[in-house]
């Protein structure tokens, strides 16, 4: 027997005015300014090596505007730098930062990290390069940190390329 649950009018009317695109954090009295001074608040704790907390303000800030790419991109961020990173959670919201922010050369840079982790190198590449081609001055420290990994893997092919050659040569 299912039994019926009676969903109080309030609750109908949330979700109703969520549907047709208004905004949860405008919904209650958010302004822009709150909400990127929880991203702030996310961003410093994130920095303090505050992750799950980081996490918690994020979401928030995705929870309350839909629009906001920073929000996604901090919980992108944050999943990227748990211990072991949750490769999954990453992607998706770097996807959706990417999306809503694709000139984002750290944003692009997180995406292309998170790629080559997951072995997907050819879509890695795609994002790294759109990296390096957002920051030409090489000013951005997500880039940057993207130039280091691209640059580390270069040295190890070149590395495992010689190897190679040297183990064909003693087999000659």
């Amino acid at each position: 027997m299912t039994q019926q649950v009676s969903v109080p009018e309030w609750a109908l009317a949330i979700v109703s005015r969520l549907k047709a695109g208004e905004q949860l954090g405008a919904m209650i009295g958010l302004t822009d300014t709150q909400i990127k001074a929880m991203a702030a608040v996310g961003y410093n704790l994130y920095q303090q090596g505050k992750l799950k907390e980081a996490e918690t303000m994020f979401k928030g800030v995705t929870a309350s505007d839909t629009n906001a790419y920073y929000g996604f991109a901090g919980v992108g961020a944050v999943a990227l730098a748990m211990k072991p990173p949750d490769l999954e959670t990453a992607f998706t919201y770097l996807n959706r930062a990417a999306e809503l922010k694709p000139d984002d050369a750290t944003i692009q840079a997180n995406l292309g990290e998170v790629l080559l982790r997951q072995g997907k190198v050819e879509e890695a590449k795609t994002h790294l390069e759109q990296a390096f081609q957002l920051d030409p001055a090489q000013k951005d420290p997500g880039a940057n940190r993207a130039r280091a990994i691209i640059s580390g893997l270069d040295v190890l092919l070149k590395e495992a390329a010689r190897r190679n050659e040297g183990e064909i040569a003693k087999a000659s």
